[in-house]
């Protein structure tokens, strides 16, 4: 790696200070050296460690060493810093303050897995100091998030992957399915349905107290300062990975001040892979329209009236008019997964299955060798995380690029806006804008809460 791995005398000063005033968050003073990674492999830091969080951490251990973690769940912290250092026999720093490993330079590289309101402001703060990153997906809250992002990659140069595994991993599946598509095996593509499940409502959900563990102010962070809410009991049950009827900053993607709902949960994987067969990667959608939707409270002028329940669309079905007249379909009815139709046949993939005729007729006429490492764009990496370090050591941006990503994302924003107003919307591809719709245009872009703008 070019970064050098010296102990400099900021970065001596800089641990001491983290170990006086973190108290749990520094493992001992002697951390305070630059870390040093044995046969000089990538330095790595996550921050934002629930769930996703370690899981994409567990997965980089082969090919990376940690040297820090962040989180404002203290919590979720200590347990993450104590499976950290039992899997690589080495204790990571720990930190509520995720700008303390910004400064760091014995860091090569960040993976962000906060929830949705906090990627933009670490991820472009993490390549203007030098950082590599790697930022689950959804990667933002708002199509100006996801310009500014691009801006700032093209900048600095940095490598950047989103985690939108699903080309990768999933035991090539999302892979073939590509392959089919470009082959024409189902001839030409007509219709794509991508089947990302509904949510249930909340009831409603009392203000009470923080929980000591738990930094509210800073989980908020670019979000509106709200009370902090939770039922008395966690309802048993899970609703695609996030509990149901929880406090509202685990599962915070039901609500739209941090996240999408399902649009831009499940549906950031399947329009993602829906895009990538069609070829839509570098253009977009030209109208977006809610055929039908259920919101669970009541909103006015695209703003919901009551703060004190999920509000983000529980039921949906949305029609994107894609290039060359094809018709999308999102949609919280039937199978989790996407369903390929085209002239001379159809397709249904998702994590656990491809079937189909198409699929079936693979037995006596197989794709043509390569045709998957045609979709990869080269060996299929051994998973998401290891094709990002490839990209770290090539110096080229991995198989989850910012600007895909955005595009694809674009269409989940959108079809959020549309049934936030309940209208059709037109989209300009080229200048990335809603036609002809000043308020909704409003909508593409949010400010940062005073205190938590991006520093630039």
């Amino acid at each position: 790696m070019a970064i050098s791995r010296q102990t400099t005398r900021r970065g001596f000063v800089q641990g001491v200070a983290a170990a006086g005033t973190a108290a749990v968050l520094s493992p001992s003073l002697g951390r305070a050296f630059a870390y040093q990674s044995p046969n000089d492999r990538p330095v790595f830091a996550t921050i934002g460690l629930r769930n996703q969080g370690w899981t994409i951490t567990s997965k980089s251990f082969k090919f990376a060493d940690f040297a820090a973690l962040a989180d404002v769940d203290a919590n979720v912290l200590g347990a993450n810093v104590e499976k950290t250092e039992k899997a690589q026999k080495r204790k990571p720093d720990a930190y509520k303050d995720y700008r303390k490993i910004l400064d760091r330079k014995d860091i090569d590289a960040v993976m962000i897995a906060t929830p949705d309101h906090w990627h933009t402001k670490i991820a472009v703060e993490a390549m203007l100091a030098g950082k590599d990153v790697y930022c689950e997906k959804p990667l933002t809250l708002t199509i100006a998030e996801g310009k500014l992002i691009e801006k700032i990659v093209k900048q600095t140069g940095r490598v950047f992957q989103v985690g939108t595994m699903q080309r990768t991993e999933c035991d090539d599946r999302f892979l073939q399915a590509v392959a089919l598509v470009k082959q024409g095996r189902i001839g030409t593509v007509k219709k794509v349905t991508c089947g990302i499940n509904d949510m249930e409502a909340s009831p409603v959900i009392p203000v009470v107290a923080v929980p000591k563990e738990l930094d509210w102010d800073f989980w908020l962070g670019p979000a509106p300062k709200v009370d902090y809410r939770a039922l008395p009991e966690l309802r048993v049950g899970y609703g695609g990975g996030v509990p149901l009827f929880s406090n509202c900053h685990y599962a915070f993607r039901n609500w739209h001040e941090y996240s999408g709902g399902k649009l831009t949960d499940w549906g950031a994987h399947h329009v993602d892979i829906a895009c990538w067969a069609l070829g839509a990667n570098s253009t977009g959608p030209s109208k977006v329209t809610p055929v039908e939707f259920k919101l669970p409270v009541e909103y006015k002028d695209g703003h919901p009236l009551v703060q004190d329940q999920y509000n983000a669309a529980t039921h949906f079905k949305i029609k994107v008019d894609m290039p060359n007249d094809v018709e999308m379909i999102i949609t919280s009815e039937g199978d989790n997964g996407i369903l390929f139709e085209g002239t001379e046949g159809r397709f249904f993939v998702n994590r656990g299955k491809i079937t189909g005729k198409p699929v079936e007729d693979l037995k006596e006429k197989p794709l043509p060798a390569g045709a998957i490492e045609e979709v990869y764009g080269g060996k299929v990496s051994e998973n998401h995380t290891a094709n990002f370090i490839e990209g770290i050591k090539s110096r080229k941006q991995p198989i989850s690029d910012v600007w895909t990503h955005n595009r694809m994302l674009e269409i989940c924003h959108l079809s959020n806006i549309a049934m936030r107003l309940n209208r059709p919307l037109n989209w300009d591809a080229n200048t990335r804008e809603i036609v002809g719709d000043a308020q909704a245009n409003s909508f593409l872009s949010r400010e940062n809460r005073k205190g938590f703008e991006i520093n630039m």
